[in-house]
């Protein structure tokens, strides 16, 4: 199981980040580092492209022996621990194309095996076709599999991304799911969500990737980010794992924005596309029909 997951993450990693090559005319950065406690990963990074000003993809591989505290907070028994996956970030130069994040992951603790993962959305102009869109190919993606309930997995993506200090979303959500128990349905499962990604993705980058914008969006860009930031930095569960599992400081915090800025008490003009997205933000909709 441990190998088979880890060849899917290799190759989930190839796969996304030619496409987006593809897309950006621009190559990725490869980082292969080891972790001293055991195992390592591959970190791919593109900076300063046309289309993505940043954009990562990692695979890990890690193993070795939790800390005490920190094992009482997962399942399973005793400290020893395994992990591997592929996580995502990716931060488009153009406002009007959102940020998306998306994490498939296999974590074994004692005699406990369990998958998580999923994506989310985070625009900073809200367009709904493409909302509509990305909901879609979850929900079509969860519709082929009898133990996947896209309605809980909407559901519970968020109230995962939600940022409680400020009242609001992170983003416009997607799917999201951990402490999956392994199974050949889970893993059958787990694989298409994967291979759902780009799908999900790349024709929202196509669509929005030449709109005109000012310094007006990329101001209120900025300014979203920092949420992104905030989120990632307090409540992110991956981020949280990989620090406190000794992993590589680069890589985890490789999700974060190369710009951003916070003003204070910024609030978005009423009646403003700005004004628009923020209702939505502390609002969450049902954008496929799934309750």
């Amino acid at each position: 199981m441990r190998e088979h997951c880890a060849q899917f993450a290799r190759a989930l990693q190839d796969r996304i980040c030619r496409r987006l090559e593809q897309i950006d005319d621009r190559t990725f950065r490869e980082d292969s580092w080891d972790r001293p406690g055991g195992g390592g990963g591959c970190s791919r990074v593109l900076e300063e492209g046309s289309v993505f000003e940043k954009a990562g993809v990692n695979v890990s591989v890690v193993h070795g022996e939790l800390s005490e505290a920190f094992a009482e907070d997962l399942p399973g028994d005793g400290r020893d621990f395994y992990a591997t996956g592929t996580s995502l970030v990716l931060h488009p130069r153009n406002p009007r194309v959102p940020t998306v994040h998306a994490n498939f992951r296999y974590i074994e603790k004692g005699g406990r095996c369990w998958l998580g993962g999923g994506s989310d959305l985070t625009p900073y102009y809200l367009h709904d076709e493409d909302v509509v869109h990305f909901h879609s190919v979850w929900k079509s993606a969860c519709d082929r599999h009898e133990i996947a309930d896209y309605a809980q997995l909407k559901r519970d993506c968020d109230e995962y991304f939600y940022l409680p200090h400020r009242g609001e979303a992170r983003g416009v959500g997607g799917i999201f799911f951990d402490y999956l128990d392994v199974s050949e349905n889970s893993l059958a499962f787990w694989r298409d969500m994967g291979n759902s990604f780009l799908d999900a993705y790349v024709p929202i980058v196509e669509r929005r990737r030449d709109e005109p914008y000012g310094d007006r969006e990329r101001k209120h860009q900025l300014l979203r980010r920092g949420r992104y930031v905030e989120f990632n930095l307090i409540y992110d569960r991956g981020t949280v794992f990989g620090l406190k599992t000794g992993g590589r400081t680069e890589s985890i915090l490789m999700s974060l924005p190369p710009s951003v800025r916070w003003d204070y008490d910024a609030q978005p003009p009423e009646g403003s596309e700005e004004a628009h997205l923020l209702d939505v933000l502390q609002n969450p909709r049902d954008w496929v029909g799934s309750d």
